[in-house]
């Protein structure tokens, strides 16, 4: 696998792997330092996750590769204990499950990336570069994912899913300013502000300006709440 011209540079990166399945750790301690052309290195192993913070300080690694479910203390915290044991060194959490929740607590924990136990150990070399620079990694199908789960949702939603300046014409509306006021304050005509009202109204599904500065209240939509003010 061709690495960049960055990645061709540095030094081999040091790997310690902590998962508790034995052939899966020895056929990746194999894989690694072949498909990266020597570039990756791992330095130790081990199938006990309270035994992880001690292997990376006594081989002083610079990623640490932690199966997220393992017998207990588990996982996550086996990557938050290695990052109290030494906050330079970075966390790839892997799991044969793409869930959401897991690569939420994995990244809380102190993980810098979340990947798929089923990737081919090609796939891991460019993430273990990455995370080393200071990039933190995920699928994009789970990246999406979590980004929807994100999104506002009711009222709330309404508000972020307006422009600057909807939101600002909002405010004014709520507090009550004239159409005149409005098409002054926006410097367009009188007809453009009823227009531009209108169109507002419409986007937050309300009939009258007094539901809208209702609305407003309820989002807090008020002063100073993003955006230039009039």
């Amino acid at each position: 696998m061709g690495l960049s011209d960055a990645g061709a540079e540095r030094r081999p990166v040091d790997v310690v792997l902590v998962d508790d399945h034995p052939l899966f750790s020895r056929g990746l301690a194999l894989l690694l330092p072949e498909v990266s052309d020597g570039r990756v290195r791992v330095v130790g192993t081990t199938d006990d996750a309270s035994a992880a913070a001690a292997l990376v300080r006594r081989h002083h690694a610079d990623v640490a590769v932690v199966d997220l479910h393992m017998p207990p203390p588990g996982g996550s915290r086996a990557i938050a204990a290695v990052r109290r044991a030494d906050p330079m060194v970075r966390v790839v959490a892997l799991s044969g499950l793409a869930e959401a929740d897991g690569a939420i607590e994995a990244l809380r924990a102190g993980a810098a990336a979340f990947l798929p136990k089923t990737a081919d150990p090609e796939a891991l070399v460019r993430p273990l570069f990455a995370v080393l620079d200071g990039w933190s990694v995920l699928p994009e199908d789970l990246l999406r994912r979590l980004l929807e789960d994100a999104a506002p949702t009711g009222e709330q939603g309404i508000a972020e899913r307006l422009t600057a300046d909807e939101r600002r014409l909002w405010r004014l509306v709520a507090d009550g300013t004239s159409t005149m006021e409005i098409a002054t304050t926006l410097h367009v005509s009188e007809r453009t502000a009823k227009r531009l009202v209108a169109h507002l109204l419409r986007s937050l599904g309300v009939a009258t300006r007094v539901e809208a500065a209702a609305l407003a209240g309820r989002v807090n939509l008020g002063r100073g709440a993003g955006g230039p003010q009039s």
